[in-house]
């Protein structure tokens, strides 16, 4: 008798190594290591870190899962083990039925083979005959929308056409249980709501789906029960509803630490974030829909900053887009910025409605990644006249107030 559960993780961890990540070395390191002998470092004196510890979780035969948590949390690490990509360092994943995987651009595919190919050697990893995967191929084609170019090498492929034929493969060859990560985030609107409609579909035939995604509403409308991880531990599982009012919650409580003591940022360093500070008319007001409203971004950096792109992203409480600025949007340009200061963005009238929103800062310079980091901020916005009607749109209908009128002829 089949067993009801799909998948079984028994006391699973996974440790790194710091320093040691590079799987492949070059033969320059391999020659200095054997000239130098006494620079060596004990193998137990290297730092670890442990993108796992404990997790013990079961998920059965067409539960749809979400996956959630901050970044660093440990998710994808968990996925890629599932996926057979790595190996735990303690304790076991035991998986019933066949993996079809979509964690990142670049995993799974030949970057020389053809598309077409890559769609038969996908299916041969799965187990299936090549008589099933040609009864699934003009599905596949059609739903990546890629057909003029499926006997191209995908290595010529943009992003957008990689990740479309990635997931029409993971989703269409039939595996038992599919895994999909944040990747779906390089798609287009379309593309993605294509994409969690299929895996609806997929969901509703029976199989197994497990689901990464910071879009809390697309998490609450797919699945059914969700698993929520912090720094490599297991937090919580249970209802849908449960586990995301707990992650916004913890979420809400991260985004009030000191920005400048964050340490779960992207980046080289050459400008770092150090406060972020919402204003309303005057530095002690709230900011309230549709007055005017400044937001101070303080920065540290090691030398003059040339070539300096700053963006903020606002998010709902639900981890939609409210919201997208930048510099380069508006035209203005900052070529030169001295090693510590301030940048203000200036709205006449903020357009956001009343609600909680999370904010995400990201710079770039000289086109390289210097601060990236998720939920720096919270901010609260009030009730306010954009209109000056007294009105404002009615709850549940957008984020934004849009500036419009009204005329009969």
């Amino acid at each position: 008798m089949m067993s009801s559960i799909a998948i079984s993780i028994s006391e699973l961890s996974k440790q790194y190594r710091l320093g040691e990540m590079q799987k492949y070395k070059a033969l320059r390191d391999v020659l200095s290591r054997s000239w130098k002998p006494r620079l060596r470092k004990r193998k137990d004196a290297v730092p670890v870190f442990w993108a796992l510890k404990d997790i013990c979780l079961e998920i059965k035969h067409g539960e749809v899962v979400g996956l959630i948590g901050r970044n660093g949390a440990g998710k994808s690490t968990l996925l890629k083990i599932l996926s057979r990509i790595t190996e735990p360092t303690t304790g076991s994943a035991t998986i019933r039925g066949r993996v079809g995987s979509l964690l990142e651009v670049g995993t799974g595919f030949h970057p020389e083979l053809t598309g077409r190919e890559n769609i038969f050697l996908n299916g041969a990893i799965l187990g299936m005959r090549k008589t099933e995967i040609q009864q699934k191929f003009d599905s596949i084609v059609d739903f990546a929308e890629i057909g003029k170019f499926i006997d191209t090498p995908v290595k010529l492929y943009s992003s957008g056409m990689y990740v479309r034929l990635a997931f029409a493969v993971a989703a269409h060859l039939e595996p038992e249980i599919l895994v999909v990560d944040e990747v779906l985030a390089v798609g287009d609107a379309a593309f993605q709501k294509k994409c969690l409609g299929k895996m609806g579909d997929v969901a509703k035939s029976g199989r197994t789906v497990i689901f990464v995604s910071h879009n809390m509403a697309a998490i609450q409308n797919l699945c059914d029960v969700a698993h929520l991880l912090s720094e490599g531990k297991l937090v919580a599982s249970g209802k849908i509803t449960d586990v995301v009012s707990r992650y916004l919650s913890d979420v809400a409580e991260y985004g009030e630490q000191v920005l400048a003591m964050r340490t779960d940022r992207q980046g080289d360093g050459r400008l770092r974030f150090t406060e972020f500070r919402p204003m309303g008319p005057t530095p002690e007001s709230a900011v309230m829909c549709g007055s005017e409203a400044r937001f101070e971004i303080k920065y540290h950096g090691v030398e003059p900053l040339r070539n300096v792109h700053i963006s903020m992203a606002f998010f709902n409480v639900y981890g939609d887009g409210a919201a997208y600025l930048s510099n380069d949007l508006v035209g203005r340009s900052f070529d030169l910025l001295p090693p510590e200061g301030s940048l203000f963005c200036h709205f006449k009238h903020f357009p956001l409605l009343p609600g909680t929103y999370s904010v995400n800062l990201y710079s770039t310079v000289n086109g390289l990644v210097s601060d990236w980091i998720q939920n720096a901020a919270r901010v609260n916005v009030e009730d306010g006249d954009f209109y000056g009607s007294g009105k404002l749109p009615p709850n549940g209908y957008g984020s934004v107030a849009v500036t419009h009128d009204w005329y009969a002829k």
